[in-house]
């Protein structure tokens, strides 16, 4: 889906999703130009957000106590590998690994959290280690195919209205001057 349709669809339904976040993302990451079409798609999003027409879904409204979890006690274990010896093992691959084969535990309150946390502290505790202790194995005997893979980036909330204004700042930085331009007129 284009530029325009993802902004035709938050318009209309006064919601952008992470889906359609991600989307817009893509398509600014991989173009090398966009056309005036899409930047002037860019620019309505960028204003519908800044003025509420448009709110950007949160990514998480409920957390996996099961990935809080695996990573603490996946950096515990890589920790003290890393200390005794020369490997360097990737946490990221590591907890993926471990978390599809565990069952999620999602809450959407503190009180959720907790208990989902205890529950998994009794009952899960030596699956969970397991699981772990299974990932940094297959991780150590692992080649290396692909070294130059890319992690996973990080999105703030505001990730994309960055982006949009960036993008608008960069490549149209007289856009706004030549509408106002051409209004006046």
């Amino acid at each position: 889906m284009g530029i325009e349709k993802i902004v035709e669809q938050a318009l209309q339904t006064g919601y952008l999703t992470p889906a359609m976040e991600a989307e817009v993302g893509s398509i600014c990451d991989a173009a090398s130009e966009l056309s005036v079409a899409e930047y002037m798609a860019l620019d309505k999003l960028m204003g519908s957000l800044l003025t509420g027409e448009v709110v950007a879904v949160q990514r998480k409204q409920f957390i996996n106590v099961m990935e809080e979890l695996v990573l603490t006690e996946a950096l515990a274990r890589v920790a003290e590998i890393e200390v005794t010896s020369e490997q360097h093992l990737d946490v990221g691959d590591i907890a993926a690994y471990a978390l599809n084969r565990l069952p999620p535990l999602y809450a959407t309150t503190e009180e959720g959290g907790n208990y989902q946390r205890q529950r998994a502290r009794e009952e899960l505790q030596d699956l969970i280690a397991q699981q772990v202790n299974e990932a940094i194995s297959r991780n150590l005997d692992r080649p290396d195919f692909f070294p130059e893979r890319q992690a996973l980036g990080k999105n703030t909330g505001n990730e994309v209205l960055k982006q949009v204004s960036t993008l608008l700042q960069v490549y149209a930085p007289n856009f706004e001057q030549e509408s106002d331009v051409g209004r006046n007129s």
